[in-house]
């Protein structure tokens, strides 16, 4: 399968949502995903507050998985907080807030696809820290993460109380 990697627009809010709940409503470890609802993904994109991207299925033109990264700045949401990063670099901090990909498209390598564009877009941009949650028993999730060389740093209660693992990505020790 073929797919090509696109920025997505602010009027994408709404096929954000829409894919993550479905991705949501699929699964059967819901505490392994934080879905992220319509007024979220509106208000990250239409206020520079995020970036989405969309993998788009070729020839179909279907829109096969998306990652929502966000940029929380010196806010109290800032996972660099959470493992004791200066005051300092927290603006250099960009999260992999959401990956969602639909089942029919799994297995083609979508989520790496995804957060590596982003990173190296975002890294163009200024930004030096990566930071990502997965929850520790999501084994598929994990290993996407550290095959492209996101470390564990912290086991944390994030998002009202869920356990996650918070991974890192410090651009500047090297590409992999």
């Amino acid at each position: 399968m073929t797919f090509e990697i696109v920025k997505a627009e602010e009027k994408d809010y709404e096929l954000f949502a829409s894919i993550i709940q479905e991705v949501y409503e699929a699964m059967e470890q819901k505490e392994w995903f934080a879905a992220d609802n319509a007024e979220y993904t509106y208000e990250m994109l239409k206020y520079s507050n995020g970036v989405g991207y969309k993998a788009i299925h070729q020839p179909s033109g279907a829109v096969a998985g998306i990652l929502l990264t966000t940029f929380p700045g010196d806010s109290e949401e800032n996972l660099g907080r959470d493992i004791g990063l200066p005051e300092s670099e927290l603006m250099l901090v960009a999260h992999m807030d959401s990956v969602a990909i639909l089942p029919e498209y799994r297995g083609a390598g979508l989520q790496k696809r995804l957060m590596q564009h982003a990173e190296q877009e975002l890294a163009e941009q200024g930004y030096r820290y990566f930071m990502c949650t997965v929850h520790p028993e999501n084994r598929y999730s994990r290993q996407n993460i550290i095959k492209q060389g996101f470390k564990p740093v912290k086991t944390a209660l994030k998002y009202g109380g869920y356990r996650r693992e918070i991974f890192l990505r410090d651009r500047s020790e090297g590409l992999d």
